[in-house]
């Protein structure tokens, strides 16, 4: 019988561990496939890591692996995807945000020959209009340069045991997961899942990490920044040389004027963006020190046996 490994990167989820197992399996208990679940503690600062080994000692079917501090989830994904032995492997959230029971029509899709099963969400659920806005023109950038559309994506996907293996080959330290997953190719399609409540806790997602996972994300899948450093380059040229033309058109009618303020406006305009310029092209060159560095991507400090 095919075996499925089910990921879960959890940081601080001591509330809701327990519960999404007993859910999970309860939702999943018709599934036509062997069930093994890998929990990824990312360093978390309560008492998960604790929840998570007591839930496998009892639970013949559930295993984890700890880092030494925290890592960040796509490091947490990445890390499941390595210990997972199963011949497709789903990655979802702890918090049952993620409806389980996707996987099911997941899973049928699978048998039938497709390599990726995507989650797209149907709705982003109850998310500040700010949230939505940001995350529409986040994926609307991504899907312009990828040529693929990757708008309400999500972590929540199901993946065959030949594409698990041609992620976990990639030697980049900065990952992006959806974004790779649709980049691999293979063959795929999609389900639509409503996002639901926490069953419990509070989101890990404040406003600024939510604009430094999207910049970071940007930044290491995309030359888009490069691009807009290069457009607004284009637009002030045309507007210098317009200027130019006109002071000179000024100067031989005996019209000319200091312009003074607009010298200085200018001068203002141009410098900022010259720094904030420099600033992309010197994240750029930082992101690329990190990967020369070769660094592992995370570490772990414990593990149970997966021969239980």
């Amino acid at each position: 019988m095919a075996l499925l490994s089910i990921v879960v990167p959890c940081y601080n989820e001591e509330t809701v561990i327990e519960q999404f197992y007993e859910v999970t399996e309860e939702r999943l208990k018709d599934l036509s496939v062997e069930k093994e679940y890998i929990f990824v503690d990312d360093g978390s600062k309560d008492t998960t890591l604790e929840k998570i080994k007591n839930l496998c000692k009892e639970k013949s079917n559930a295993h984890f692996a700890s880092f030494s501090r925290n890592f960040g989830k796509e490091a947490a994904i990445f890390a499941g995807l390595h210990e997972a032995k199963g011949d497709a492997v789903v990655v979802l959230d702890a918090d049952l945000q993620h409806p389980p029971e996707v996987i099911m029509e997941m899973v049928s899709l699978w048998k039938q020959g497709y390599e990726v099963v995507e989650g797209v969400k149907s709705s982003r659920g109850k998310e500040s209009l700010f949230h939505k806005m940001l995350a529409g023109s986040f994926y609307k950038m991504i899907s312009g340069f990828m040529g693929i559309d990757m708008n309400n994506t999500s972590d929540y996907k199901l993946m065959d045991r030949k594409v698990v293996d041609v992620l976990c080959a990639l030697k980049e330290r900065n990952t992006f997961f959806r974004a790779l997953s649709f980049w691999v190719g293979f063959r795929t399609t999609s389900v639509e899942y409503e996002v639901q409540e926490r069953v419990a806790g509070e989101t890990k997602w404040s406003f600024f990490s939510l604009i430094k996972y999207a910049f970071r994300n940007l930044i290491s899948f995309t030359f888009a920044p490069l691009y807009m450093i290069v457009t607004v380059g284009v637009l002030f040229l045309i507007g210098g040389l317009a200027l130019a033309i006109d002071a000179i058109v000024d100067y031989f009618m005996g019209a000319a004027v200091a312009g003074y303020p607009t010298t200085i406006v200018l001068q203002v305009i141009s410098t900022g963006c010259i720094l904030f310029s420099i600033g992309i092209v010197g994240v750029y060159i930082a992101k690329i020190y990190d990967e020369i560095k070769e660094r592992p991507q995370y570490i772990i400090r414990e593990r149970d046996s997966s021969d239980k």
